[in-house]
């Protein structure tokens, strides 16, 4: 005697109603991930624009991903981009736990880049509204490091 098999076990018995889910669902994934990297961009322009050089993008640590990492003079800079229909929003997608992952990241980064002893850290947001404007609010959070 075989094995019963399950029809939700073969891609092809999915309902159609679960496919067109699952479909909307990875277009609005891939929707939200080209408008990050879009507004990614905006602000690499923007803050090269203020003399900053990029030297990465997405960097990916244990403790979790930094949107962008600048120089500016002799200090690093980590930012955070959030996007929203309006600046307000963006700052309020900003929260707590979020900030220290990414303070966290950054102590993992100037490890990985042989920046110890700490150099100057700075840790900005820039916002961008649904307009493609952006803010950036330079030293957006701090707390101590140590």
């Amino acid at each position: 005697m075989g094995h019963a098999v399950r029809t939700l076990d073969l891609p092809w018995a999915v309902p159609p109603q679960a496919r067109q889910v699952s479909l909307a669902r990875r277009t609005r994934g891939r929707l939200a991930h080209l408008s990050g990297a879009l507004a990614e961009d905006s602000v690499a322009r923007v803050l090269e624009g203020k003399g900053m050089t990029i030297l990465a993008r997405r960097w990916r640590g244990k403790a979790g991903e930094i949107d962008l990492i600048a120089r500016h003079g002799e200090c690093l800079v980590f930012i955070e981009v959030k996007q929203s229909s309006s600046h307000q929003d963006a700052a309020c997608r900003l929260g707590a736990a979020q900030q220290g992952r990414i303070m966290r990241a950054a102590l993992e980064y100037c490890e990985a880049a042989g920046q110890m002893p700490l150099p100057e850290l700075r840790f900005d947001a820039a916002l961008v509204d649904g307009r493609g404007q952006v803010e950036v609010l330079e030293r957006a959070f701090e707390e101590a490091l140590a």
